[in-house]
């Protein structure tokens, strides 16, 4: 990998750029892709202008507002193709027009309507692709080059610079074959495109392919400048570390510009060229979902720019290791994988080892030298942070899946290697639950199948500890409750001590639902196929590592909230009641769950930190205000969809069967918690800290040491 402070990688900023696709009509997407463009520091955008929308009715007005609009704010590249059906040999976009001198007519109209907008054109878009150019009617590329090489000689006229056609796949035959009919020497750069791991049937590298394209070009004594106007990844498979690394690598490769494919994913509702969902791969190649959630790449760039996606990969295949696909073994780096040794001992798998339940399980279990292999989608902001601090801090011990739990196989490689799981990766809001039920099912629910399916499989599989959620009871509506000061109590006193695990299940929330499937299924497997797997209902954790928001770990985003002087705001009327337990107990709840699987197997169990260590959302500011000696001034909000408002864990089964009872009390505890916000996330004590000192992304930009 090459050094991030060498002057190639200092350059890559100034090289890239970003592809869009607009269709005519997207205004509103426009506005998105410049908007991204902005976080990212991107300056430059590729997008292509259909030759075929241009003849259309509203065709003039659509690239009227859209390419003026564009180089107000970026360096545009028009990639100008497809062909009016009108003008074809086949009435069809990807045909060659009849008179190869319509298409240098249609740039020509376009210089001297829009020339002032860019400097550089783009002529046509992956010849050697059926969709975008039926070489079948032009077996011998002689339409292509002729009308290439007339529309780069007017563009050169017209003091404009052209680039040739992007290839996919990258062919120097093709090449050869249009240098050969003299299109080349009017070009001013040759572009490429590539997917690797999409598309890429071959396994060679950018330099490879780079060096087999220049070795044309001076066949022919020509020296443009070599382009990547399109690269990506599609994350159909979920597995978003892979984007991240295909930019990194094109970024590396010895060219002049590239352009990432792309901003946002293709809406599932839209067609492609391929067909409507013909090829799932196409709809995922965004830095963004369709509806606009950042993916791990676009997360990590906008914190911590193309710096924070160099050490992202470092992580993965240096400070770490990764699972290698083939022959599967665990190994200490990515070029390395086919032949590094299986290690003699299992691991401990964790997934979503690098939240933060999983990094306090994986510290402790390093500290005891035992071999961890995290698997994690990166998917939480701040959980980079927490494989970054584990991967330091132990080393070898620590072995790095970035993936999904959706991911079937890799689940399955994963579990094989397990000598006991541990299975946090989830989608754990709420909120998100009700935006995205599907997504919620796919994650909670065909996850944790995923990994139980595996394990029935198996002659001798692991034991699992599974964690659900206090959310599987539902609304609790039925408890009667009454106000006493800042907080709820409940009027019939067999509740005071919490709820228990007979209380009946009640799924609200397509989140709830998902957990609630998910905890079924695993007590099931327990019962039907003798898996050792038990399941902890848990109740509200908090301590170090955690980085909440307000839809999840809402504990330390209270404090975090109150240090920075931040606005926060309470859904409800505040006095809803939660046991808080700190995540040391836990640990020490889960080690000894997984000690007596044998006896614990196919039982669900509330783990809390009981009535002694419940709070409401009001008492705890109160207490955050006393140790941080910040007022804390909360607005309110409705209630949100089946909050509970009261909830206390009762953990007598679980107390009773191991002796486990929560050691860390609220005072504490938040402390503990309170300390490690102070000096890893704002880089010394808190009390130093004036508000103005604490500025706006102190948080984000810090690095756990």
């Amino acid at each position: 990998m090459i050094d991030r402070n060498s002057s190639l990688w200092q350059s890559a900023q100034r090289r890239l750029g970003v592809l869009e696709w607009l269709r005519p009509g997207e205004y509103q997407h426009t506005e998105e892709i410049l908007q991204v463009l902005r976080e990212l520091g991107i300056s430059r955008l590729r997008t292509g202008l259909s030759w075929a929308d241009w003849h259309d009715t509203d065709g003039k007005k659509w690239f009227d507002w859209l390419i003026p609009r564009l180089a107000q704010e970026v360096e545009l590249l028009p990639c100008f193709t497809y062909t009016p059906p009108s003008l074809a040999i086949e009435p069809k976009t990807s045909s060659p027009p009849r008179k190869p001198k319509d298409y240098a007519d249609f740039i020509d109209v376009m210089i001297s309507e829009y020339g002032r907008h860019f400097e550089w054109i783009e002529l046509w878009n992956e010849p050697n692709n059926l969709n975008d150019w039926d070489w079948r009617l032009d077996p011998d590329w002689l339409i292509f080059a002729e009308m290439i090489g007339m529309a780069a000689y007017w563009c050169k006229k017209r003091g404009k610079k052209t680039v040739l056609a992007g290839m996919c796949p990258t062919d120097p035959h093709w090449l050869n074959i249009v240098c050969s009919r003299g299109t080349v020497k009017w070009i001013d750069a040759v572009a490429l495109h590539g997917f690797p791991g999409t598309w890429e049937f071959s396994g060679e590298s950018w330099p490879e392919k780079i060096q087999k394209i220049r070795a044309v070009l001076e066949r022919y004594e020509l020296s443009p400048e070599l382009w990547i106007t399109e690269v990506g990844y599609s994350t159909w498979r979920h597995d978003e570390i892979n984007q991240v690394k295909t930019l990194i690598e094109a970024l590396e490769a010895p060219l002049d510009r590239v352009y990432w494919y792309s901003g946002f994913d293709l809406h599932p509702h839209e067609n492609h060229q391929d067909g409507f969902h013909e090829d799932e791969r196409h709809y995922h190649f965004g830095m963004k979902t369709a509806d606009g959630t950042p993916k791990l790449m676009y997360r990590v760039w906008q914190e911590g720019g193309l710096n924070g996606l160099h050490d992202l990969v470092d992580i993965v295949t240096q400070s770490g290791a990764e699972l290698s696909r083939k022959p599967l073994v665990l190994v200490g780096g990515r070029n390395a994988a086919i032949t590094a040794a299986k290690p003699a001992k299992k691991a401990v798998l964790i997934t979503g080892g690098a939240g933060f339940i999983g990094t306090n399980v994986a510290e402790r279990l390093l500290q005891q030298g035992e071999t961890v292999l995290i698997f994690d989608n990166l998917g939480r902001p701040g959980v980079e942070r927490n494989l970054e601090y584990l991967c330091e801090t132990y080393g070898g011990q620590v072995l790095v899946e970035i993936a999904d739990v959706r991911n079937a196989h890799l689940v399955r490689d994963a579990v094989h290697r397990a000598s006991r799981i541990f299975h946090f990766a989830a989608q754990v809001a709420v909120t998100t639950s009700i935006d995205f039920p599907q997504l919620d099912f796919d994650t909670n629910v065909r996850g944790t199948l995923n990994i139980l399916e595996t394990l029935r499989e198996m002659k001798d599989p692991p034991p699992l500890l599974f964690t659900s959620t206090n959310k599987v009871y539902g609304a609790l509506e039925e408890i009667p409750l009454k106000k006493y000061g800042l907080r709820y109590l409940p009027v019939d006193r067999r509740f005071a001590q919490g709820i228990d695990e007979r209380h009946r299940l009640e799924f609200h929330s397509p989140y709830g639902c998902s957990k609630g499937a998910a905890d079924q299924y695993v007590l099931d497997f327990a019962r039907t196929y003798g898996i050792k797997a038990a399941v902890f209902r848990m109740s509200c954790i908090y301590g170090p590592h955690q980085f909440g928001n307000e839809d999840q770990g809402w504990v330390a985003h209270f404090l975090i909230q109150a240090l920075q002087d931040h606005p926060l705001t309470l859904y409800g009327d505040g006095r809803q009641v939660r046991d808080i337990l700190f995540v040391g107990d836990l640990v020490d709840a889960m080690f000894l769950a997984q000690d007596n699987m044998t006896r614990l197997s196919g039982k669900a169990f509330n783990i809390g930190g009981g009535a002694a260590n419940s709070t409401s959302l009001l008492e705890l500011l109160q207490r955050i205000e006393a140790l941080s000696g910040k007022a804390c001034q909360p607005s309110f909000a409705d209630w949100r969809q089946g909050d509970q408002r009261y909830y206390v864990s009762d953990s007598g089964l679980f107390r009773k069967l191991t002796g486990w009872h929560p050691a860390t009390t609220i005072e504490t505890g938040l402390a503990r918690l309170y300390d490690w916000v102070a000096v890893h996330l704002f880089g010394s004590q808190a009390h130093r800290y004036s508000p103005e000192s604490l500025k706006k992304g102190a948080i984000r930009n810090a690095i756990i040491r």
